[in-house]
């Protein structure tokens, strides 16, 4: 399977009471399918998979596939604290109709690097699946390192790393290194353009579930070759991307889905709401992109 394009690590929409508003999310797709998203990443971090129940989670995925078109890249998280949790869950992502999943550090336990070589390593062995690593040291603690990547780079299931680290440097590493063997994926939205120049030809994005069409067209601009052009969509996107990586960042993400007029509901606990100065300044940097 080829990684291309921006594929919106989607958020969960609840209704009133809280739960898994299925309209809400039909009308969320369908919006970012008209702005040209390549695909669908359901049950990551952003969609808050971490407060749904196993039946909610099997429910959003089957959803999620149900509505998929032919040839739209689907990637399921399954991810879970331990080893033989997220084996389960992959197992029944794959019965769903998933054939890749997007797989973090095990969130709460901070693994050493051997024993996240060996989590992946029994993942791979216990399912039949392609992964795509997840590397957002600042959220789980740990870093997926080199010597893991050494070790999976010709494994042909592990198709790439979303690299959520923030830093160029190491992106630029993985690229120069992997190439070929396990593609570079952009999850540090604020240096997208960055890292697609450095060869991430696929952007799974948190963002584009409130700035689909500004992403998509940031994307195909950069591969027209036009750099001045990315550049300068670049800039105007850039402010509302570092709100986001400031914190708070699935509330501002629903938050912006509102503000596209497609209301999404609030977070789950202990996820709050923001403060009124928060929404102005989240609202007043996204001004330029609701008409994009």
């Amino acid at each position: 399977m080829k990684l291309s394009g921006v594929m919106p690590a989607l958020i969960t929409p609840f209704d009133a009471n809280g739960k898994v508003d299925f309209k809400a999310y039909e009308k969320h797709l369908t919006a970012m399918r008209e702005a040209g998203v390549t695909g669908w990443v359901p049950m990551g971090s952003t969609g808050e998979y971490s407060a749904l129940s196993n039946d909610e989670r099997l429910e959003v995925l089957k959803f999620v596939k149900d509505f998929a078109n032919e040839g739209e890249i689907l990637i399921a998280g399954t991810n879970a604290p331990a080893t033989r949790e997220v084996i389960e869950n992959t197992l029944q992502a794959k019965e769903i109709g998933y054939d890749t999943v997007l797989l973090a550090t095990p969130f709460y336990t901070r693994p050493t690097q051997e024993e996240l070589l060996a989590h992946f390593q029994r993942v791979l062995g216990e399912t039949d699946i392609n992964l795509i690593l997840y590397s957002y040291p600042y959220k789980d603690g740990v870093e997926i390192g080199f010597d893991i990547l050494d070790a999976l780079a010709d494994d042909p299931r592990v198709l790439g790393i979303k690299e959520s680290s923030g830093s160029l440097q190491r992106a630029i590493d993985i690229h120069s290194r992997y190439k070929g063997r396990i593609a570079l994926v952009s999850g540090s939205d604020d240096i997208a353009l960055d890292f697609m120049f450095w060869g991430a030809d696929a952007w799974i994005c948190g963002p584009a579930n409130c700035m689909a069409k500004a992403c998509v067209d940031l994307d195909r601009t950069f591969r027209s070759g036009d750099l001045n052009a990315a550049r300068e969509k670049m800039i105007v996107l850039y402010r509302a991307m570092n709100i986001l990586e400031s914190g708070k960042f699935v509330q501002k993400v629903k938050y912006g889905c509102e503000l596209q007029g497609l209301p999404v509901g609030n977070c789950r606990a202990p996820l709050g709401e923001l403060s009124a100065e928060e929404k102005a300044e989240f609202r007043a940097a996204m001004q330029p992109i609701l008409n994009w």
